[in-house]
């Protein structure tokens, strides 16, 4: 039977593969190859499956049986990668289960990198190019096992695709989104000159960087720097800055001005953010330019008050961590359910996440759970602590949390009375062991004060020891008085004289009675 153009297109695609002229012996190569007819069955199997299976046949030319469309990518490039589209015909229902389990594999990495279900699906049907890649690289992964018709099973597939996806996301970081959406022409990236492949793709991502600060950096004819540049230049940005930013996000050089930058930047002033807290804000996270507002930004911030978050401080809370606006819902949604569990109150959960939005930041089952059972097993109150000082769940427990508690141990306080200081000052694990614990607690020990006292007010290690503890005291004990810590350290200036001058009026009505003194 006699192919049709169709079918000789997809045969010569696939012969002109890379993976395919490999095999061939090199004489092949140096005259017309000589061509081997396969035949091509579709077999059905359990599950709505397909297997094909390549037989070789005596004819002199090649001879396809098919019952089913074929499938046929385009060749296009990205960057220094040259990834062949064209390939050998396919039964199109076996395409369809690997084009839906593509999608499933990619909607599930989407959504663990923080995209909710609504954004992950979005992304998903802009991206049919993309999948169509992923296609590909799994049959050129697995050649061997279509040509004797064996049919990769779920997990070899998601092995595939896995990979695969968390090098990119490695490369692209918070911009694969984009990339995944506009493949194989990515916003940010020129299309290379030359289509012939390059081998090495470890260049590609510093490639890309360097093309990135060319962009910010390249002066026009009059001499001026590109009109991004000059517009944040004028926000108070350094050029160094700008360029520290794109080499960490390239594809903030590829912003619009009018239609991302200056709508972000006039949106924060009108949230109260100072023009002078706006440069830190976009070096902190340069991704919240490339947010939809009416998608991602406003809903999320509505979903936020919802919790609890005082809109009156959305300026602060926004400069403390802008990476905040950037999560899914589902993420915070997790993390609040989980202080919840934790016995965090409502009304305690709002205030949190206002005075210390990185709490979402923090991975539940690495640094959260981990953290409230060791604080469980020392006693203490983790709801309280949480809502008192939600960044101590952030330190590390054996470089930071295990230290502070034996630091207290070995000076003879009992895991009780750790717990009510921490009860007391829920900053006192933040506190670095060699800079503030160790030269407070030295200097205490010259203090005529018992080491309960510290106990009852743990305070003491949260001020300036040069500034505030040594002045103070030394003031306490010119004046011959005595004074509880908490009397020392946390009143005014003013507040302390007065305290000092009427703790001498009582020691002057003790010697010199009034009798006496008439």
């Amino acid at each position: 039977m006699n192919t049709t153009p169709h079918h000789r297109l997809c045969l010569s695609a696939w012969l002109q593969c890379p993976v395919m002229a490999a095999r061939r012996p090199p004489q092949s190569r140096e005259a017309p190859p000589v061509i081997r007819p396969i035949q091509v069955t579709a077999h059905r199997r359990p599950f709505n499956r397909s297997v094909v299976s390549y037989r070789p046949t005596s004819a002199s030319r090649v001879h396809l049986t098919v019952t089913q469309q074929f499938f046929l990518c385009k060749a296009k490039t990205y960057e220094s990668e040259v990834v062949p589209r064209n390939f050998a015909a396919i039964p199109s229902s076996l395409l369809t289960a690997e084009r839906e389990e593509a999608k499933a594999v990619l909607t599930m990495f989407l959504k663990k990198q923080g995209l909710s279900n609504t954004v992950a699906a979005r992304v998903i049907n802009k991206s049919e190019c993309f999948v169509d890649h992923l296609i590909l690289k799994l049959h050129l992964m697995h050649k061997s096992r279509y040509l004797v018709g064996r049919e990769l099973t779920t997990l070899e597939i998601r092995g595939a695709f896995i990979p695969f996806l968390e090098s990119l996301l490695e490369e692209h970081g918070d911009a694969l989104v984009d990339f995944v959406e506009n493949f194989p022409d990515p916003p940010g990236i020129e299309r290379a000159a030359s289509t012939s492949p390059v081998n090495t793709t470890s260049s590609s991502s510093s490639s890309k960087k360097e093309r990135a600060i060319a962009r910010v950096s390249q002066l026009s004819p009059d001499g001026l720097l590109p009109e991004l540049v000059l517009y944040l230049v004028d926000l108070g940005m350094k050029l160094e800055q700008i360029k520290d930013i794109v080499r960490k996000f390239p594809a903030f050089a590829y912003y619009s001005l009018d239609r991302k930058i200056k709508p972000l930047v006039e949106f924060l002033l009108e949230l109260g953010v100072p023009r002078s807290d706006i440069p830190t804000i976009l070096i902190k996270r340069p991704q919240l330019c490339g947010i939809s507002f009416s998608e991602n930004l406003k809903p999320m911030m509505a979903y936020l008050e919802n919790l609890g978050v005082d809109k009156s401080k959305w300026a602060k809370v926004i400069y403390r961590f802008p990476a905040l606006l950037t999560y899914s819902r589902q993420k915070v949604k997790a993390t609040t359910d989980y202080l919840c569990e934790l016995g965090v109150s409502e009304k305690n959960i709002g205030k949190i996440l206002t005075r210390c939005p990185h709490i979402i930041s923090y991975s539940i089952e690495d640094k959260l759970r981990p953290t409230a059972d060791y604080f469980q097993s020392i006693g203490i109150d983790v709801a309280s602590l949480m809502h008192k000082c939600p960044q101590t769940f952030g330190l590390s427990i054996e470089a930071n949390l295990k230290p502070v508690t034996e630091f207290f141990l070995e000076r003879g306080y009992s895991t009780a009375e750790v717990s009510t200081m921490v009860h007391r000052y829920g900053a006192l694990y933040t506190f670095s062991l060699v800079d503030n614990l160790i030269p407070k607690w030295n200097y205490f020990l010259t203090m005529d004060y018992p080491k309960s006292e510290l106990v009852k007010f743990p305070h003491y290690f949260g001020y300036s020891l040069e500034e505030r503890i040594k002045p103070r005291y030394s003031r306490v004990r010119e004046c011959g008085v005595k004074l509880v810590l908490n009397q020392v350290l946390s009143v005014t200036n003013s507040q302390f004289e007065k305290i000092l001058e009427k703790k001498r009026e009582k020691i002057l009505d003790a010697q010199f009675p009034q009798g006496q003194n008439k």
